[in-house]
């Protein structure tokens, strides 16, 4: 087996979270190992940890963790990952992770194996289903596949879903299990760079946005999230009607914190 971090780094670390409060109130510190790490497609690593802080463990679909994957100097450098899915049972939970670089987390979800140990903090995030939209659309790319499936298969039956997903190719694509009413369209950018506003703009263009009151989940890149909040705004949807969430930005790394690094 093998740590993330070896003893020594962990102790030698100054961690803003060595004390879960404000913001990370309500959180827990897991101790997690590997129990597999598998491709599940061309593009997405399907991780699964446990830990014995999963009994009894809840969450709401679309919070993360936050793994702490590297450290710069005496610097903690921590990735949050979306839920895919927990068997409180069995003590298993599930990420399915993007590969898309050579950043610290992916570094790490790459190299990892069956009892590698990794410190994790969770749940974390806001954004989760809305209990009384009449009708829900998520849009977003491949790094918003994870919460977007969580999400529209915790929704309960006679629910109204649409899922509007960027990918880098057809084998990207992912079965959909859901009891709501679900329509998926799959966009293919079949070489062309991740992060290019223009196929998911001309669909929230176009979407059909139902009769009632929706409410949308903008996930992705930053700038992509903050073009498609512009032009659902544009087309009647409040601001208590979407829910945007940027994972990266184009051009930059991640802060330390796991979030996308602000401009300057």
């Amino acid at each position: 087996m093998a740590d993330a971090l070896s003893e020594a780094t962990l102790a030698a670390l100054d961690d803003p979270f060595a004390q879960l409060g404000g913001p990370l109130a309500g959180t827990t510190r897991l101790a997690f190992e590997v129990v597999d790490s598998a491709r599940f497609t061309p593009h997405m690593q399907r991780l699964r940890l446990t830990a014995p802080e999963l009994d009894g463990f809840r969450y709401l679909p679309g919070q993360d963790v936050m793994l702490l994957v590297a450290a710069e100097g005496n610097r903690p450098v921590r990735r949050r990952y979306t839920i895919r899915g927990l068997d409180p049972a069995a003590r298993l939970l599930t990420l399915d992770i993007v590969l898309h670089g050579d950043g610290p987390g992916e570094r790490w979800v790459r190299a990892a194996r069956p009892g590698d140990r990794i410190e994790g903090i969770g749940p974390r995030g806001k954004i989760t289903t809305s209990a009384t939209a009449d009708w829900h659309l998520f849009m977003g790319d491949e790094s918003a596949l994870a919460a977007t499936f969580a999400m529209a298969e915790a929704l309960p039956a006679g629910s109204l879903a649409t899922l509007i997903l960027e990918i880098p190719e057809e084998d990207d694509e992912q079965d959909l299990s859901s009891a709501a009413a679900t329509r998926i369209s799959w966009l293919h950018r079949l070489g062309a760079p991740a992060g290019d506003p223009e196929a998911l703009a001309a669909e929230a263009a176009e979407v059909e946005l139902p009769a009632g009151r929706g409410h949308a989940y903008l996930f992705g890149e930053a700038k992509v999230v903050l073009r498609l909040r512009e032009i659902l705004a544009g087309r009647g949807l409040g601001e208590d009607q979407m829910s945007p969430k940027a994972y990266w930005g184009r051009g930059r790394a991640n802060a330390s914190h796991g979030e996308p690094a602000k401009d300057g």
